[in-house]
C-alpha cells in the first residue's frame, strides 16, 4: 500500500470489477478474488466509514439515491476507501524519506 497504483491495489484486495465477455457476449462484471482478510476488514471500516465519515457517507448517499444496490454502493465506497488510504500511504512515505526496500534516507 501506498506504491502500487490504486487500480493495482483495488485489483490485489478484490475490489476491481472484471468484466466477463466472451465474443459477442457480455456479462455484467464482477469483483472476485484477491486478499480476502483485508476485503474483510476494509468492507468493516466501510461500513463504519458510511456512518461517520462525511466524504464517504455522502458519497454513499449519492449512489443509493440512484438506486444502486447496496452491494454496489459498498464496494464502490470500499475503493474510494482504498484509494483514499493509498494516497496518504504515499505521501507519508514521501514526507518521512522511505524508499522502496523500507529503508529511511538522510
Amino acid at each position: 500500500i501506498g506504491r502500487l497504483s490504486h487500480k493495482r491495489l483495488a485489483s490485489l484486495v478484490g475490489i476491481a470489477p472484471h468484466p466477463r465477455e466472451s465474443g459477442e457476449t457480455k456479462f455484467k462484471s464482477r469483483c472476485f478474488g484477491g486478499r480476502s482478510a483485508v476485503r474483510k476488514a476494509l468492507y468493516m471500516a466501510t461500513v463504519v466509514a458510511t456512518r461517520f465519515e462525511p466524504l464517504i457517507r455522502d458519497f454513499y448517499q449519492r449512489l443509493l439515491s440512484k438506486g444502486k444496490p447496496y452491494k454496489v454502493a459498498i464496494t464502490a465506497c470500499m475503493r474510494k476507501l482504498l484509494t483514499i488510504l493509498n494516497a496518504r500511504m504515499r505521501d507519508y512515505f514521501a514526507e518521512n524519506g522511505i524508499t522502496e526496500n523500507g529503508i529511511r534516507t538522510a
